[in-house]
Order: structure tokens, then C-alpha cells, then sequence
């Protein structure tokens, strides 16, 4: 598979500057990151997983450029993320899209808002036109393109954000906890486009996200802890560490919680269909015993 992002050996620190006064001497916190390798190939849909504080948004936000690496190096479909001269294209590359979406929208009407960045970088008036409305039709919401974005449920700006990166036409969206702030409606509205975005368009996903049950829709889930990966598989393979992953204080899906209460150690089911099945087989297989 193509690899679209590589993180080599990545080590990564945010300033401190000595005293409250002088800030011309910065110096260096503890390491947010320690020694970072990974590889995320075109049309991987992968999810990041860990507690606050694990390191993965910093290491959402080295894969456009907002951050850089201390040591190590982030490429983006071979573009090392230090060349300043390439730094537009990383970001046309890999599109970031934030949890809070109002700090993403700047205009008042939705496809003014989706053309904003493509009139900033002096795209021809006919083809924003085409790029806007073939993003809003992709996230769905070509028929609110006249709307204040402001009046939008939550999913629906978070949607709109999405629709503003996809103009750009990335080969690669990064989100970091898209779905945090939203509502369970708002979690499936983004969490849908997200998923065709994937699987129909080929959009390669790295999602940062909380909830177990995201990380399971995806191909890989990237367990972080302490600025180190600590498991980086696919995610039935990833759950079925349940003590792994309660040591750092993260959760698993509801179905693979359920087979734990039950005694059925190490299964790790996705979907509530293969947890009956898990469960139905062990039944079966009691009942054979005894």
C-alpha cells in the first residue's frame, strides 16, 4: 500500500519560556512525544485512541505542518513537513479539520464559508464554484448552502467544516475529535461522512477520537499513552487487550465490555450481532460440557 504519512523517529516538545517577563529565552518541556514511527497508506481509515494528555493531538497536528518535530521527521506523501517551501502543499495534502467547527467557519453563509480558503489562495471564480458544490453535495449539505451557518445544528457545522477542507481536494482528512461536541443525531450525521468519504472516495481518515465505538468502524486503531504508540492494530485485535487498555484508563466498545461481565475473556466483538454469536456459541459450548 502507498504510505501517505510517515512518522519517523518523532520527538516532539512544547516551549516554556524562563520566567514571566522574558520571553526571548524559550526552553523545552518534557517530550510530548517520544521517538514517534508509524505509517498511515492511502485510503486507511485509522483512529487514535488515549487519555488527555497522550499525545494525540500534537500528533494530529504534525501531519499539516501546525507543529513540527523537534527531531525525526513528518513526510506527507514524501513532503517533509519542515520545508517551508512545500508547506502548502502538506496542507492541501492533509486536511485538518478541528473539534470545534464555529472555530473553523469565518463567513455567514455556508458556501461563502466552504469557498473562503480556495478565494485566498486565487482559485478561478468557475472552479470554487464547482469545488464548493461538489464538497457541500459530498457532506450532504448542498441544500443548505444559502443558510447562515450560524442557524445549523452542530453535526451540520461540523459537516460544513468538513465540506471547507474537502474543497481543497486533500487526499488525506485529519480530525481531531470531530464528533466531541455533538450530540448522538450529530455523532452519526459526521461519523456517515466520514465513513463515504473513506470507502467511496477514497479519502484517506486519521481520527482522533474518544469514543470506542468510532475507533471500531475503522481499519486500524492507534492506542497512545504517555507520548509513546502502545498498540497500533486493527481494532478487534486492539480490544481484545482489555486489561491493556483499562491500565490506561480507556474504555472498550459496549459489546466487548458485556462478554468481559460474562466470563468470555478475550473476545472482542464489534457489532451487537457478533457479540450474540460470541455469546451463543459459548452457551452452546457450556451446555455441551455439562
Amino acid at each position: 500500500m502507498d504510505t501517505i504519512i510517515e512518522f519517523d523517529n518523532v520527538t516532539f516538545a512544547y516551549p516554556a519560556y524562563r520566567g514571566t517577563e522574558d520571553k526571548s529565552e524559550p526552553s523545552l518541556q518534557d517530550p510530548v512525544l517520544h521517538n514517534v514511527s508509524l505509517r498511515i497508506g492511502r485510503g486507511e481509515m485509522v483512529a487514535v485512541l488515549g487519555h488527555n494528555g497522550s499525545g494525540k493531538s500534537t500528533l494530529a497536528k504534525m501531519t499539516n505542518g501546525i507543529l513540527l518535530p523537534d527531531d525525526g521527521r513528518v513526510l506527507v506523501a514524501g513532503m517533509d513537513t519542515r520545508d517551508e517551501a512545500k508547506i502548502w502543499e502538506v496542507r492541501q495534502t492533509a486536511g485538518l479539520v478541528f473539534q470545534n467547527p464555529d472555530n473553523q467557519i469565518v463567513a455567514t453563509v455556508v458556501e461563502e464559508d466552504v469557498a473562503f480558503a480556495l478565494e485566498n489562495l486565487g482559485v478561478p471564480p468557475d472552479e470554487i464554484r464547482e469545488r464548493v458544490d461538489g464538497a457541500l453535495r459530498t457532506v450532504g449539505m448542498y441544500d443548505y448552502r444559502e443558510h447562515a451557518p450560524h442557524r445549523l445544528s452542530g453535526g451540520q457545522k461540523q459537516r460544513i467544516a468538513i465540506a471547507g477542507v474537502l474543497a481543497m481536494n486533500p487526499d488525506m482528512l485529519v480530525l481531531d475529535e470531530p464528533t466531541a461536541m455533538l450530540d448522538p443525531k450529530g455523532r452519526r450525521e459526521v461519523m456517515d461522512t466520514i465513513i463515504r468519504l473513506c470507502r467511496e472516495h477514497g479519502v484517506t481518515i486519521l481520527m482522533v477520537t474518544h469514543h470506542m465505538n468510532e475507533a471500531a468502524l475503522c481499519d486500524r486503531a492507534i492506542v497512545m499513552d504517555r507520548g509513546r504508540i502502545r498498540l497500533d492494530d486493527a481494532p478487534r485485535h486492539v480490544f481484545a487487550q482489555y486489561d491493556l487498555l483499562k491500565e490506561l484508563n480507556l474504555t472498550v466498545p459496549q459489546t466487548v465490555e458485556l462478554c468481559r461481565m460474562l466470563g468470555i475473556d478475550g473476545a472482542a466483538p464489534l457489532t451487537v450481532e457478533e457479540c450474540a454469536d460470541v455469546i451463543y456459541a459459548e452457551v452452546n459450548k457450556s451446555a455441551g460440557s455439562s
